[in-house]
């Protein structure tokens, strides 16, 4: 074990502008060399970059890690404004006891219910989608809407406000697409839009998340304040379609553009959901490391010494293409049966909404698969835009044909 906190000169991080969906091959030289290194982020105080998968792990599910010490600190961020990240900024058991509050909402059988709704929205907007062209935007067609309405029919937010809100929610993302002035702007809007809805929701209650929310605020009020009512479903109206939106269309990217990936897939339908895991591990979706954990302790990791009051950053991209745990990790196996990647994070911040994710993608994927096989870009793939200044990585738009 060594302790080269002071002595190394940190690297500039990210290391190199994303590039589609490509990752940077400095993370695999890292994992072999260096699986812990100093980095500096654009804003905020030196961090260590952990890139390998049981490190990863480690600062993300152990509690000697943690995210509310990053509260009034500088933390490394990639945005010049330090978000307030709400739940994402807390540890047990102020986290458990608001995490508790919706996780009723996303398990497994509540998920189910929502299945045959889904399935139905995706038929009808890939009506859409060919009725539109070909070539018609997979984005706008089906990847944006089709998040927005599921989030909506749970939380009993009005899908007729979409474009309003889907607006706003880029400032969750955002690292430098948004001016900060604007960034903020939208988060007020956002806040003050839920803030809005769960007025409304007190006076006329529906079966809804949000109505479970108000009900629970109101009927112990020692429990959660008004304020994180608000932030807690502003935060899952955002977070539960943004990742979502983007990632639909990387999976159709990657499936089109991998020789013999979606012929495969059209074979062997009965593939799509290990084919959503393997797309979830292998899709670089995160365009650098982001929300630092704070070591609580002295804490050794990957050889190094993390000192108390040092934060960390984890590539979760990095983890998931990990030699050690995924052979022949930078191939694409739709089949690929063993499958631990960490695309919905770990530990107490494990995505609380990765079931109903995976089940929308997995709903997309089959409803094309089965309404069209031929499905194909429209446009040479040199041609297509992507995304920038955000903390993921996607396509602005991605015509297609069939």
């Amino acid at each position: 074990m060594t302790d080269t906190s002071q002595a190394t000169i940190p690297q500039r991080y990210p290391f190199s502008t994303p590039d589609r969906l490509e990752l940077d091959p400095r993370y695999a030289r890292l994992r072999r060399e260096q699986p812990l290194t100093r980095v500096q982020l654009p804003y905020g105080e030196p961090a260590w970059l952990a890139t390998r998968h049981a490190d990863v792990r480690t600062v993300l599910g152990d509690p000697r890690f943690s995210r509310a010490a990053a509260v009034g600190r500088d933390e490394p961020r990639n945005t010049p404004r330090q978000q307030e990240t709400g739940i994402l900024a807390m540890d047990p058991p102020d986290h458990t006891r608001l995490r508790r509050l919706v996780a009723k909402a996303f398990t497994a059988r509540r998920v189910d219910e929502l299945r045959p709704r889904t399935r139905a929205v995706a038929d009808e907007l890939v009506d859409g989608l060919l009725a539109a062209g070909p070539p018609a935007d997979l984005v706008a067609h089906l990847a944006t809407p089709l998040p927005i309405r599921v989030i909506c029919d749970l939380l009993g937010v009005p899908v007729s406000d979409q474009d309003r809100f889907h607006t706003w929610s880029e400032a969750i993302v955002s690292t430098t697409s948004l001016a900060p002035e604007l960034a903020q702007q939208y988060v007020d809007n956002l806040l003050a839009y839920m803030a809005g809805l769960i007025a409304r929701r007190r006076e006329e209650p529906a079966d809804d998340l949000l109505t479970a929310m108000v009900r629970a605020r109101d009927e112990d009020a020692d429990r959660l304040t008004e304020e994180e009512v608000v932030t807690l479903a502003a935060g899952l109206l955002a977070a539960g379609h943004e990742t979502t939106v983007t990632q639909i269309p990387n999976m159709v990217y990657v499936l089109l553009t991998t020789p013999g990936a979606w012929d495969r897939l059209r074979a062997e339908p009965e593939l799509v959901p290990t084919a959503v895991e393997e797309l979830m591990r292998f899709i670089p979706l995160g365009a650098s490391a982001a929300f630092p954990r704070y070591a609580l302790e002295d804490v050794e990791l990957g050889g190094v010494l993390v000192r108390a009051g040092e934060p960390v950053v984890v590539s979760i991209a990095s983890a998931n293409r990990d030699e050690q745990v995924f052979p022949d990790a930078d191939r694409l196996d739709l089949g690929r049966e063993v499958n631990p990647h960490v695309g919905f994070g770990h530990g107490v911040h494990h995505c609380v909404g990765a079931q109903l994710a995976r089940m929308e993608l997995r709903v997309v994927l089959e409803t094309l698969l089965a309404r069209t096989p031929g499905l194909h870009l429209a446009v040479p793939e040199s041609e297509l835009t992507w995304k920038s200044g955000l903390l993921v990585r996607g396509l602005v738009a991605m015509p297609v044909g069939w």
